[in-house]
């Protein structure tokens, strides 16, 4: 991390509006990407990403620099994303005997546009597709954001990859 990034962090955590703001720029696009992915929905991709940036600045204080301000950050936006699609939606969580409920694979008909791929996955299987193959989590981290067994995350990831496969290769 640049000294000026760890410059704004270090203001903003004393206060700083304007280090706050200066970060929220900077992080704010892909904390939106984040969200997007996980949600695959615009306005609900809004609504995550504003709540994110209100918990950081609520949380601030307590940030330590153990891991890196991206990383932090990232966190609190999928636990919202996920948080945002449970009260929503009435999202449950999968079990493994649902995976067996696939979509129709044909959705990618005229573009191999990846990201209307991972967009049309099941819920829970883009979730965990996201945070693993995108954002670099483990499959122990992901299994405590969603609240799964770590073999039900890994199963899920290997879903969403089969199905990514079929998807593209059908297009």
């Amino acid at each position: 991390m640049s000294e000026d990034a760890s410059n704004l962090i270090r203001a903003a955590q004393k206060g700083d509006v304007d280090a706050f703001r200066a970060l929220h720029r900077q992080f704010v696009g892909r904390t939106y990407t984040l969200c997007r992915r996980l949600l695959a929905d615009d306005a609900r991709a809004e609504d995550a990403c504003q709540e994110t940036f209100l918990k950081v600045w609520q949380q601030l204080p307590g940030f330590r620099h153990e891991s890196s301000f991206a990383t932090w950050v990232h966190s609190i936006a999928a636990r919202c994303a996920i948080d945002l699609w449970r009260r929503e939606r009435g999202m449950r969580l999968l079990d493994d005997h649902d995976l067996e409920a696939l979509p129709d694979t044909r959705v990618v008909t005229h573009e191999r546009d990846a990201e209307k791929a991972i967009a049309a996955l099941p819920a829970q299987a883009r979730a965990v597709f996201v945070l693993f193959a995108i954002e670099g989590h483990t499959h122990q981290e992901i299994a405590a954001l969603l609240d799964i067994a770590e073999g039900s995350s890994r199963a899920h990831y290997h879903r969403a990859r089969t199905l990514l496969k079929d998807m593209l290769r059908d297009a």
